[in-house]
This record gives C-alpha cells, sequence and structure tokens, in this order.
C-alpha cells in the first residue's frame, strides 16, 4: 500500500467534532464549497500526474527506453510534489491544523507491521489463482520454476529492464501515493469513510484512459478493440483501486473519521473543520 501503518485490522472509529462557536462556524466555508475543493483537488492530482507523461514530446512508442526514463523522471517530480496538494487542501478547508503532513497521508510507525503483513497476505491469496494458472501453462515444474524466479541472475536482469521497473516498482509506489495517500484524505471527510472507498478509484480508473490516445496514435489495434480494452482496463483498476482503498482505511492508516452530524446544528460547518485524530 502507498501509506502503511496503524492499528491492524482496526476499523476507523467514528466521533462526534467538538461543536464550536457560532462565529466559527460563519466564518468557515460552506460543505458544499469544502466538497468541490476536495474533488477540485483530486481531479488536479489525477490530471497533473498523466500530464506529467506528455510534457516530452517523442515520436517513439511508450514501450521504448528513452520514452520510460524521462516519463519516470515526470512523475517522479509530480509524485514528489503531490503532498503539497494535500498541505494546501488542508490550509483553505481547515483540516487538521495540528496534525503533521506524513500523518494526514496515513504514513506513521504504530501498527506498521501488521498494517503491512496481512494486507500482503491477502493480495497474495487475491493472486493465487493467476499464479496457479501460469504454473500449469509453464512447460517447466514447480521446482526449476523456483530456481528461475529466485536465481539472482533473473533479478539482475528485471532491475535493467526498463519496463519492468515501470510496471512492477514506479507506477505502483507512484500511484498509490498520489491516487491512495493524497486523495483518500481529501475525499473521506466530504463523502465519508465508505463512498470514498468507491470514489477515489474512479479517478484512478480513469487516469488510465490516457493510453487510448497512444494506441489510436500507433494504430496498434482496431478503433472498437482499443475502447473495449479501454473499458477493461477501467474496470479492473477501479475494483483494484476500491481494494487498496479498502485496505489503506481498514487497516487505520488514514488519521481521520467520520464527520459532524447536522443534528448537532453544525450544518452551516465545512464538514472538514473540528475533526480529531485518534
Amino acid at each position: 500500500m502507498a501509506a502503511l501503518g496503524g492499528d491492524g485490522l482496526r476499523l476507523l472509529s467514528v466521533s462526534r467534532p467538538e461543536r464550536q462557536p457560532e462565529s466559527a462556524a460563519l466564518g468557515g466555508p460552506g460543505p458544499g464549497l469544502c466538497c468541490w475543493v476536495s474533488v477540485f483537488s483530486c481531479l488536479s492530482l489525477a490530471c497533473s500526474y498523466v500530464g506529467s507523461l506528455y510534457v516530452w514530446k517523442s515520436e517513439l512508442p511508450r514501450d521504448h527506453p528513452a520514452v520510460i526514463k524521462r516519463r519516470f523522471t515526470s512523475v517522479l517530480v509530480v509524485s514528489s510534489l503531490s503532498p503539497l496538494c494535500v498541505l494546501l487542501w488542508r490550509e483553505l478547508t481547515g483540516i487538521q491544523p495540528g496534525t503533521s503532513l506524513l500523518t494526514l497521508m496515513g504514513f506513521r510507525l504504530e501498527g506498521i507491521f501488521p498494517a503491512a503483513l496481512l494486507p500482503l497476505l491477502l493480495t497474495m491469496i487475491l493472486f493465487l489463482g493467476p499464479l496457479m494458472q501460469l504454473s500449469m501453462d509453464c512447460p517447466c515444474d514447480l521446482a526449476d520454476g523456483l530456481k528461475v524466479v529466485l536465481a539472482p541472475r533473473s533479478w539482475a536482469r528485471c532491475l535493467t529492464d526498463m519496463r519492468w521497473l515501470r510496471n512492477q516498482v514506479i507506477a505502483p509506489l507512484t500511484e498509490e501515493l498520489v491516487f491512495r495517500a493524497c486523495m483518500l484524505p481529501m475525499l473521506a471527510p466530504c463523502t465519508g469513510l465508505g463512498p470514498a472507498v468507491f470514489t477515489c478509484p474512479l479517478f484512478f480508473g480513469v487516469a488510465h484512459f490516457h493510453h487510448i490516445f497512444e494506441q489510436l496514435r500507433f494504430r496498434q489495434s482496431s478503433v472498437g478493440s482499443i475502447f473495449l480494452s479501454a473499458a477493461f482496463q477501467f474496470s479492473y483498476t477501479a475494483v483494484f483501486g476500491a481494494y487498496t482503498a479498502f485496505l489503506f482505511i481498514r487497516t487505520g492508516s488514514g488519521s481521520w473519521t467520520q464527520g459532524p452530524d447536522p443534528s448537532d446544528g453544525a450544518s452551516s460547518l465545512c464538514p472538514l473543520r473540528g475533526w480529531r485524530v485518534h
């Protein structure tokens, strides 16, 4: 996960914020404005992440090593700056003014081992089916396959393969940082924890539509096949994004909880103000 740490498999508790004076309520932005700020911030992050891939003009395909190296640079820059968007969002909405940025994004040492180990085991079980199918289709037996996988030469070859580094290292790390650690803290106070699990992956899924333009540009397939492939990719990236967002929240990575109840008389408050860290 992008941000690991928390209290194991403990669902974040729900608490009511301390009621604020009426003057504070009148001075803060309305709930609608806060939600728009949250959505716009997430949209800006998604557009910046995808847009960074196209700042380099090139006639080469996306799998060319030179193109991959350039995109590594731009994506790493955007990902490194993405926490600043969360910081700006916090200043605009007033959420968690006394909370550190890393804590807000879920980076903490408390409970890091169960929060890292249990999702890892669960994800391994999730991919057990494809791995078994791969082993059945492989002409070599299990022992020979394990020798190849565990051989230092195989790993050295992977570490020099730009496509492997992109698919297995850079893309997962940067995507989890931007689309989970940065977006979920901004969406959860506005939508609630449950809806945020299904809302956040939509940004993640839509961000993969940019592959359509490259496939059409290089005419890698028919138009119908390209759009069908894009729809399928959106589906499974959105589902997997919901899975990782659920793990992020379920392991207690986030420091945020449920927002204020309108029955408390704070309906004019921004739903992001007055939240407490547990």
